[in-house]
C-alpha cells in the first residue's frame, strides 16, 4: 500500500506529458554539453599517460576504435535503460532507483550517493578550469593563484547551483558552443599532419611492453568512468522526453555521437600536432590544451585557455545543482546551504590536496561506484519486461549485493596491491557494469528481491 512508502516516494509526481520536450531540445543538448567539457576530451589522448605515447602508443587507429567502443558502452550499458525508465515513469532517479535498491536503500543510493559524488565532479572541474585561468595569467598549476581561483570557482558554482535550475540555465545557454568551435579550429590547423603521425614521435620505442588491447582498455575505462554518473542521471534527464524514440535519438546523438566526435577530434589534434612538426623535442604533452600555444601561437593559445575555462563553468553549476537537489530530497530537515557547504568544503579539500588533479583516478572511482548501479538498473528493467517494476520494500538484497561486488571489481586496481594480489582487472569500470548486471539477474532469479509496493497512480 502507498502508506508503506516513505514520503519522498509517495509524494513523487511524474513530469506531465504537456511538459515533455523532443530529444534535440533536452536529452541530446544536455549530454552534448557534458561531453564537450574540455576536462573530458583533454584527458582522452592522455589516458595511460604512464606509458610512452599514452593511448597513441600503438598508433591512431587503435585509439580511435577505443573511443567508438567506449561511446557505445556509455550509450547502451550506462544510459539507455535508466533513460527509458525515466521516460516511461516521468519520475526522478531517487524514486526510480527504489526498484533496484528498495525504498529504504534507495534513499541512500543512488539518491544521496549521487549528490555526494557530484562534489568530486565539482573538484575536478574547479581544479582544471582554474589551472587554465591561472595559466592565462602566467601562473603555474599548483600555485597559490591557481588554488585561490579554484576555491572561488567552486564556491561560486555551488551558490549558482543552490539558486536553482533557472540560474544554471542562464549561464549554460551559449557557453558550451565555445569548446565545439575550439576543437574544430584546432583540428583544421593540425589536419595536414595526421597522415605523417608515428608513435615514435611521442617517444615510443619498438619494445613497448603494453599491448594494443591493454591501451584500448585503459581508454575505454577512462571514458566510461567519466560518464557513469551521467548515465544513471539519464533517469532525470530523459524524464522530460515524450517517446522511446526521443530517448534513443537523444542518446545516440548526445551520448554516443558527441563522445565519438570530441574524443576522436582530441586524438586527431594530438596526432596532427606531432605529425606536422609543430612541437618537437623535450617533453611530449598529450593534452590538446597543452598543445594550443604551439598550434595557435602564444597569444591565441592563452585566449583559448581562458575561453575553455569559462565554458566549463556551466558544468560546474550543473553538478552543484544535482548535488543540491539530491541532498534536499534525502536530507530535507537540513538547510541546503549547510549540507552543500560541507560538500563544497570537501571539494575544496580535494583541490588543495591535488587529488582533484588526478582526473583518471577520480573518473575510475566514479565508474566503480556508478557502473554497477547502471548494470543492476538495466537488469531490473529487462526482468520487468522493459518497464519500471515499481518501488520495492526496505533494502533490496539483489541490488545491494550486486553493487558491493561490482564496486570491488571497479576499485580493484587500487585494492589489489593492498591485498597483495597480483591480478590485473581488465577495464574495471566496464567489468563493474557487467558484474552489477549479471549478479542482479542471478540474485533476482533465485528470489533475493523484496516485495514490490503499490504506488498511487504508478506510471509504467
Amino acid at each position: 500500500m502507498a502508506t508503506n512508502l516513505p514520503h519522498y516516494v509517495a509524494s513523487a509526481k511524474p513530469v506531465p506529458q504537456e511538459g515533455r520536450m523532443p530529444w534535440f531540445k533536452s536529452t541530446a543538448q544536455t549530454y552534448a554539453g557534458i561531453m564537450l567539457w574540455f576536462v573530458f576530451w583533454d584527458n582522452v589522448p592522455a589516458s595511460g599517460a604512464a606509458t610512452a605515447g599514452g593511448v597513441l602508443g600503438h598508433g591512431l587507429a587503435i585509439a580511435l576504435l577505443g573511443v567508438v567502443i567506449a561511446a557505445l558502452v556509455c550509450h547502451f550499458c550506462c544510459y539507455l535503460a535508466p533513460g527509458l525508465m525515466g521516460m516511461k515513469t516521468g519520475l526522478s532517479l531517487a524514486v526510480v532507483g527504489t526498484s533496484t535498491y528498495g525504498v529504504r536503500g534507495g534513499f541512500i543510493m543512488p539518491g544521496f550517493f549521487m549528490g555526494i559524488l557530484q562534489f568530486g565532479w565539482l573538484a575536478v572541474n574547479a581544479y582544471f578550469s582554474a589551472m587554465l585561468v591561472a595559466s592565462f595569467a602566467g601562473h603555474d598549476g599548483g600555485s597559490a593563484v591557481h588554488m585561490g581561483i579554484a576555491i572561488a570557482w567552486a564556491l561560486l558554482a555551488v551558490f549558482v547551483g543552490l539558486k536553482g535550475i533557472a540560474y544554471v540555465a542562464k549561464v549554460a545557454t551559449y557557453l558550451p558552443l565555445i569548446p565545439l568551435v575550439i576543437l574544430l579550429v584546432l583540428f583544421a590547423k593540425t589536419f595536414s599532419g595526421i597522415g605523417s603521425f608515428e608513435p615514435s614521435m611521442l617517444g615510443v620505442t619498438a619494445d613497448l611492453n603494453v599491448s594494443s588491447l591493454d591501451l584500448m582498455f585503459i581508454l575505454i575505462a577512462n571514458v566510461v568512468g567519466f560518464f557513469a554518473t551521467a548515465g544513471a542521471a539519464g533517469v532525470d534527464i530523459a524524464s522530460s522526453n515524450p517517446t522511446k524514440k526521443d530517448v534513443h535519438l537523444g542518446g545516440l546523438v548526445g551520448v554516443a555521437g558527441v563522445t565519438i566526435f570530441t574524443g576522436c577530434l582530441a586524438l586527431l589534434i594530438v596526432a596532427g600536432t606531432y605529425g606536422s612538426g609543430m612541437i618537437a623535442g623535450g617533453e611530449t604533452p598529450l593534452e590538446p590544451t597543452k598543445l594550443m600555444e604551439s598550434i595557435m601561437g602564444t597569444g591565441t593559445g592563452k585566449v583559448f585557455m581562458l575561453l575553455l575555462a569559462l565554458a566549463a563553468f556551466p558544468p560546474a553549476c550543473f553538478s552543484s545543482f544535482i548535488a543540491a537537489e539530491s541532498l534536499k530530497n534525502t536530507l530535507p530537515s537540513v538547510n541546503p546551504f549547510v549540507s552543500c557547504g560541507i560538500g563544497a568544503a570537501c571539494a575544496i579539500g580535494l583541490v588543495l590536496s591535488g587529488q582533484a588533479g588526478n582526473a583518471a583516478g577520480v573518473f575510475g572511482f566514479i565508474g566503480a561506484s556508478f557502473g554497477p548501479i547502471c548494470g543492476a538498473m538495466t537488469a531490473d528493467y529487462l526482468l520487468a519486461g522493459k518497464q519500471w517494476p515499481g518501488p520495492r520494500a526496505g533494502f533490496n538484497p539483489a541490488g545491494w549485493i550486486s553493487w558491493a561486488c561490482g564496486f570491488v571489481v571497479g576499485v580493484w586496481p587500487t585494492l589489489a596491491p593492498r591485498l597483495g594480489i597480483d591480478f590485473a582487472m581488465p577495464c574495471p569500470p566496464v567489468a563493474a557494469i557487467i558484474v552489477g548486471f549479471v549478479l542482479y539477474l542471478v540474485l533476482a532469479k533465485i528470489g533475493m528481491t523484496t516485495k514490490i509496493l503499490s504506488m498511487p497512480s504508478a506510471p509504467q
